[in-house]
């Protein structure tokens, strides 16, 4: 924006210059036609026609003016100056201001770099706060849902009330370990899982928060050598995201192609499909945006290849395993 306003603004003072460089022509030209002595003009006689006297004028050679000539009254003095001289004028007209523009987008650059700087200074501030407030949450969280969690264990789960707290909580602690999962640094650890199991306690915890959806679930006994936390995070925030922005009555299908995890659920259609993955982007109200920012983050650790495909309503991640599984 600063660019094209110093772009404007040197654009008219050229103008005006050029202008300033016509008009000095053209007096001294005025003046010559008095003394006949300045080596940078020369003359020539031609007939009188309508001609208007005293402008300046330009051809394809030379500017130059027209007065009268006093030995003759049929003929016209032609006062001219050659083009190569006035382009050498202007080259070094716009050379001079081309510096200047320099200069000053320079050091225009510079103010803004140190008003942005001085600027969010304050807003880094509040966010390494928040930042540090957050992780502090996070860790204060820990004690209280670890006990809960245990508790719950020891508790008759037939019950359907019991059920129900036992399943909020696990939400919650779910989402505490996304938190955690965000902010923190991950070790990379190396486990041998069954990905078929892990994928079935999954659907065991989304199925009864989501009972409106048909659920489909095709997968082998292959096993996978990964993160088991990293790779649990992965999925769970792929369901979540896959259960959330469903459709009513709407169907979830979970199946491997070859060596790939296939996650697909009808939705009611992606705006920006290429922003999903991106932090705090969302869709709608609901959620903070962190879900498949993570998954980003969990599969660039793992050194998973994933892909997002939106074909219509229907909407379809995958996961490559073929480094990290065995059949």
């Amino acid at each position: 924006m600063i660019e094209l306003f110093l772009m404007f603004i040197f654009y008219h003072y050229y103008k005006i210059e050029e202008e300033h460089i016509h008009d000095n022509i053209f007096l001294e030209m005025k003046n010559y036609s008095l003394s006949f002595d300045d080596d940078r003009f020369d003359i020539d006689i031609i007939p009188r026609k309508k001609q208007a006297l005293y402008e300046l004028n330009q051809d394809d050679t030379s500017l130059y003016i027209l007065v009268p000539f006093q030995d003759s009254k049929g003929d016209l003095l032609k006062i001219f100056y050659p083009k190569k001289h006035y382009n050498v004028l202007l080259e070094a007209l716009q050379k001079n201001l081309s510096i200047q523009f320099a200069l000053l987008s320079l050091i225009a650059m510079i103010l803004a770099i140190s008003a942005a700087f001085y600027t969010l200074k304050p807003i880094r501030s509040s966010l390494r706060l928040l930042e540090d407030f957050i992780k502090d949450i996070i860790h204060d969280l820990n004690t209280p849902l670890t006990s809960i969690l245990i508790n719950l264990k020891m508790i008759d789960t037939q019950n359907e009330e019991i059920e129900s707290i036992s399943r909020s909580a696990k939400n919650i602690a779910m989402l505490h370990q996304n938190l955690d999962s965000y902010l923190r640094e991950n070790t990379i650890h190396s486990d041998t899982f069954v990905l078929k199991a892990l994928m079935e306690e999954q659907v065991a915890f989304f199925a009864p928060l989501y009972d409106y959806l048909t659920w489909e679930v095709n997968l082998d006994t292959r096993t996978v050598i990964t993160d088991k936390n990293a790779f649990t995070r992965i999925i769970y925030n792929l369901l979540s995201n896959a259960c959330k922005y469903n459709t009513s009555h709407g169907k979830l299908s979970i199946y491997m192609k070859q060596d790939t995890l296939v996650i697909e659920n009808d939705s009611y259609g992606i705006v920006q499909p290429h922003k999903v993955f991106e932090r705090f982007y969302k869709e709608s109200e609901r959620g903070l945006g962190i879900g498949l920012h993570i998954v980003e983050k969990l599969c660039e650790e793992l050194s998973l290849t994933k892909t997002f495909e939106v074909k219509g309503t229907l909407v379809r991640v995958s996961l490559d395993l073929e480094e990290v599984t065995s059949k």
